[in-house]
């Protein structure tokens, strides 16, 4: 797989100074960390969930999550995972080796550390489709029952399964519990490397505690008590010394709206929602993936495919930033001019950001010069580019421009109830 693959190569190379290079699900952890991109998070209940799958793989999804937790009704719970099973063998029976290298990387979200075994025993070879599991909730107390359960899955199914724990707890969130959790986490997590690709942050529990939400025009890091907790996970396993972990960027909850009169309370194809799409939405959403890179995180979590896009569109690297870095990493120390005569580069301070943007180039591609977001945008998909100024209003009505997917409700977005799918 690779991102923007579902791009011609006429198109890809009219956008790419540097295009995004080839991965699989057997590469180095630090390759798949990433390349997650935008995750989007798919209900387990589905019904049309093998469809969905192949539909958003096609799209350019590299990276999904089967959510058994907060997407679903507690009641929901073993019906979801019996459609699970089911669905992920049948993917496996039309997969083949050819096959399963066109699925996104795919990821269950559980409830219990006990569910992890359990998935992967009622499984059996359609294991294999499986990259490992999110670790919902995960603490300093509970997060070594997940890693055993992990490794101890692994070794009954031969392969690895790599884990992604979300850290939303209450016990993170209190200022005088925080610095505590941290460390414990982080103890937990360096023991097991190998196993952790990831770590994903749970804003919408964090914004529970104190009755927050954000609206589309804030980003998370307005919300000066759910900033703080960002920037203390960052701190602790975010680093760029090695110890650190990729972090990803928060859930953002908003996409675009349905027309009027539509049959459903949410939107069925983006073309739908083209025209009356609240603008705030993308760019609000645009704002906070600026503000997650500028503070170390990198990814997304997604719950409508409509986003996915955006999230892709925005990791792109800059020519201008894919040249300073080259300079910076090139350089034998001291300062280096921009070869775009407009900043210092400094060789020993800027190295591990240097190191940073060309892992990016690598997963996501370096764009030419002149070529910006609104380019990319509209050529993933989206029609008409929505709320981006600069982009023709035809932009990108190629495969993946709608977003249909059963009784009216956006993949991984909402429940017929209107509920939002769980991702936090």
């Amino acid at each position: 797989m690779r991102h923007f693959g579902q791009l011609g190569a006429d198109q890809r190379r009219r956008l790419f100074h540097r295009e995004p290079a080839p991965f699989d699900r057997s590469g180095p952890a630090h390759r798949l960390a990433t390349a997650l991109g935008g995750t989007l998070y798919l209900p387990a209940t589905r019904p049309t969930l093998v469809a969905d799958v192949r539909k958003q793989a096609a799209r350019g999804v590299v990276s999904m999550i089967l959510c058994l937790e907060d997407a679903i009704a507690d009641a929901e719970v073993a019906a979801g995972a019996a459609n699970l099973v089911a669905g992920l063998r049948e993917l496996a029976r039309g997969a083949g080796a050819a096959g399963a290298a066109e699925l996104p990387l795919l990821f269950v979200r559980v409830r219990a550390p006990e569910q992890i075994g359990e998935l992967v025993r009622r499984l059996g070879g359609a294991a294999a489709l499986l990259s490992g599991f999110v670790l919902p909730k995960f603490t300093a107390q509970n997060g070594a029952a997940y890693l055993t359960a992990l490794a101890t899955a692994e070794r009954a199914c031969g392969q690895r399964l790599f884990g992604m724990p979300v850290l939303e707890s209450p016990e993170l969130a209190r200022l005088e519990q925080r610095q505590a959790q941290l460390l414990g986490v982080a103890e937990l997590l360096a023991a097991a490397r190998e196993r952790v690709l990831a770590v994903r942050l749970g804003v919408t529990d964090l914004c529970a505690g104190y009755g927050l939400r954000r609206t589309p025009a804030l980003t998370a890091y307005d919300l000066a008590p759910v900033a703080g907790v960002i920037g203390d996970v960052v701190n602790v396993l975010g680093r760029a010394d090695g110890t650190g972990f990729t972090v990803t960027g928060p859930v953002w909850e908003y996409f675009v709206r349905a027309t009027d009169g539509a049959d459903s309370a949410y939107a069925t194809d983006v073309t739908e929602a083209t025209d009356r799409a609240d603008r705030a939405e993308p760019a609000g959403l645009r704002r906070e993936l600026e503000l997650d890179r500028a503070n170390g995180l990198l990814g997304k979590t997604c719950i409508h495919p409509s986003q996915v896009p955006v999230v892709h569109a925005s990791s792109v690297v800059s020519h201008e930033e894919y040249r300073d870095a080259c300079v910076v990493l090139e350089g034998a120390g001291g300062v280096v001019g921009s070869v775009y005569r407009n900043k210092m580069n400094e060789a020993k301070p800027h190295r591990a950001w240097a190191e940073r943007v060309l892992r990016r180039a690598e997963a996501f591609g370096v764009a030419r010069p002149g070529v910006g977001f609104a380019e990319l945008f509209a050529a993933a998909g989206i029609v008409g580019a929505v709320g981006v100024p600069g982009a023709g209003a035809g932009a990108g009505a190629g495969a993946g421009a709608g977003v249909g997917v059963g009784a009216g409700a956006g993949v991984g977005a909402v429940r017929r109830d209107g509920e939002l799918s769980g991702a936090r």
